[in-house]
């Protein structure tokens, strides 16, 4: 005869779990800083608390909802200004400054989960969040090449990179000095051809060619 609290944990532990079954997200992340994030220490130290306080992160949707919507196809992108250079271990970057821009073929519904979403995977840097901005959002990486991705959310912020080859060794003793700002599955450091924002919430824009400064990788929650 079954017992019955051995069955009561079964049911329970059931019941706790479809939430999170629910909750299963996963795709593809791109992230850009102001600093060289695969570099030689020599480097790193020449642009600590010179560079490296804005970022930019974005996510694409592959498959799964937050908070019971779905969000699949769809893409979200946080663009940031911190108060120091994100990942340095001496100095504190917050409060930073936000503004998130959200894939315009969202509903109003998914709007609402997208910037949900984004908040849950950014912690501390996306707190601030200034402005919410419905974009045409195309986010495309190349699953052949690792490291090569193009992100176009509206006018406001376009990044494209590459993979990392040997030209890129400056130094010889680069190494992924800083680690995404966000949670992911797996990433690897690209060049960012062009990391670029032109919008409004921050009072700063940027343009930057040729940096070591991008991850290029994936996410899953």
């Amino acid at each position: 005869m079954r017992n019955p609290f051995t069955s009561a944990l079964v049911l329970l532990i059931v019941f706790l779990s479809l939430p999170l079954a629910a909750q299963q997200i996963e795709g593809d992340y791109l992230e850009t800083r102001s600093a060289d994030v695969y570099t030689g220490q020599c480097f790193a130290n020449g642009e600590v608390n010179l560079v490296g306080n804005e970022a930019i992160l974005a996510w694409h949707i592959r498959s799964g909802s937050w908070n019971g919507v779905a969000l699949q196809g769809l893409s979200v992108t946080a663009v940031v200004r911190a108060k120091g250079t994100l990942g340095d271990p001496y100095e504190n970057p917050y409060p930073a400054e936000a503004v998130l821009l959200v894939d315009d073929q969202a509903s109003p519904q998914q709007n609402s989960a997208l910037v949900s979403f984004a908040r849950q995977m950014g912690g501390e840097l996306l707190n601030h969040v200034e402005s919410v901005i419905p974009v045409q959002t195309e986010f495309v990486v190349n699953v052949q090449r690792h490291g090569v991705a193009m992100l176009r959310a509206g006018k406001f912020a376009t990044v494209q990179t590459r993979s990392i080859d040997e030209h890129d060794h400056l130094c010889g003793n680069e190494v992924t000095y800083y680690p995404p700002l966000t949670s992911v599955s797996h990433s690897v450091p690209a060049v960012a051809l062009t990391d670029a924002y032109n919008g409004p919430g921050l009072g700063e824009t940027w343009d930057l060619h040729g940096k070591r400064s991008a991850f290029v990788g994936m996410f899953a929650r």
